[in-house]
């Protein structure tokens, strides 16, 4: 097997619900297609926590269903693992560094399914903007992890889903917490804590706009600047790192009862105590008062901070549709809008 590229994936709706993931995702395992097999996973965006998770407090992340990857692959008739994608196209052998976290992930895929010599042909589709805090990293991996896992006819259980995206989050950030490896497989959301992660019921549907501020967010500055933040002031900034915990229990039971105007409080006092930590910015500030402004139940940013993007709660689908309009008048260059069903 050669070398290779990074990117974001989509969802298996077959994926049951777990507390710490030890089931398997899928019952029976899918039938290959003939010749080549595909693989989905969808984005992220974390609702409540950031942050907070980095001390070892609970964290929710949602899905983003409107914002997906398809990987599909077959077995290379030239005898070279081949790389098809918006960041690369080629040889894999010549990928550039930025792809390691795909090579990584396929690499360890096929070891997973015993063909670690296999040398094949992948063509990603990615609608998941990088550097956006979305999960696009992950959700690649698990996309490409489950077109492995397709093309042999098999399928990875939860765990060793989650050991081989890990691998290819390593690559791309050093020490990944894990979150984004669970939230990209899951269908609905999930409470993530200390490595564990548990599908939160949902109560009502809710529909979410997201915004692009149109600058790249960096977690491992933002972290930095955090933990810097405390070690000078730990009684200041430890109370609110603890409040942003307290908002993430308390938002799950929201979540469960469908309370969405709580949850859109919640959403707007998070996002003051991300400000306080010095996370947020001019842009992203601008467009959650745009988003408060046009009738949004909440909005707040979403993810390490310092660029990336906000999530806001609309009231309905026509509200999403005049929420999005405001928002891109406000300055996002793009928005999506996606819902989280009720279970």
């Amino acid at each position: 097997m050669g070398r290779g590229t990074a990117y974001d994936g989509g969802i298996n709706p077959q994926t049951p619900k777990s507390s710490c993931m030890h089931n398997s995702s899928q019952t029976e395992p899918p039938p290959a297609a003939a010749g080549t097999a595909q693989g989905f996973a969808h984005a992220k965006a974390i609702l409540f926590g950031e942050h907070a998770v980095v001390y070892g407090s609970p964290a929710v992340a949602v899905p983003l269903h409107g914002l997906g990857v398809q990987t599909d692959i077959r077995r290379s008739p030239e005898q070279e693992t081949r790389i098809e994608s918006q960041l690369f196209s080629g040889n894999a052998q010549t990928a550039p560094e930025p792809m390691g976290p795909v090579v990584a992930g396929l690499t360890a895929a096929l070891e997973g399914v015993g063909d670690p010599d296999a040398e094949v042909e992948l063509l990603i589709r990615s609608a998941i903007p990088h550097s956006r805090g979305l999960g696009s990293s992950a959700a690649v991996a698990t996309s490409v992890a489950r077109a492995v896992a397709n093309l042999h006819a098999t399928v990875f259980d939860e765990e060793a889903l989650h050991e081989i995206v890990q691998a290819a989050e390593t690559v791309a950030h050093g020490r990944p917490s894990g979150i984004d490896a669970w939230a990209v497989a899951k269908p609905a959301p999930i409470r993530f804590q200390t490595g564990c992660a548990e599908t939160i019921d949902v109560g009502q549907r809710l529909v979410f706009v997201l915004a692009d501020s149109g600058h790249h967010g960096s977690t491992a500055e933002a972290v930095g600047g955090v933990r810097a933040r405390r070690d000078a002031d730990p009684t200041r900034i430890g109370a609110m790192i603890d409040r942003l915990a307290e908002l993430t229990d308390a938002a799950v039971d929201d979540i469960r009862s469908g309370d969405q105007v709580t949850i859109g409080h919640r959403m707007l006092e998070a996002h003051e105590l991300l400000s306080g930590l010095g996370v947020s910015t001019p842009s992203l500030d601008s467009l959650v008062a745009a988003a408060t402004a046009a009738g949004a139940r909440g909005a707040k940013l979403t993810g390490g901070g310092l660029g990336g993007c906000v999530l806001a709660l609309a009231d309905g689908d026509d509200a999403a549709e005049e929420l999005a309009d405001a928002l891109r008048a406000a300055g996002a260059p793009r928005t999506w809008t996606t819902e989280v069903r009720p279970t």
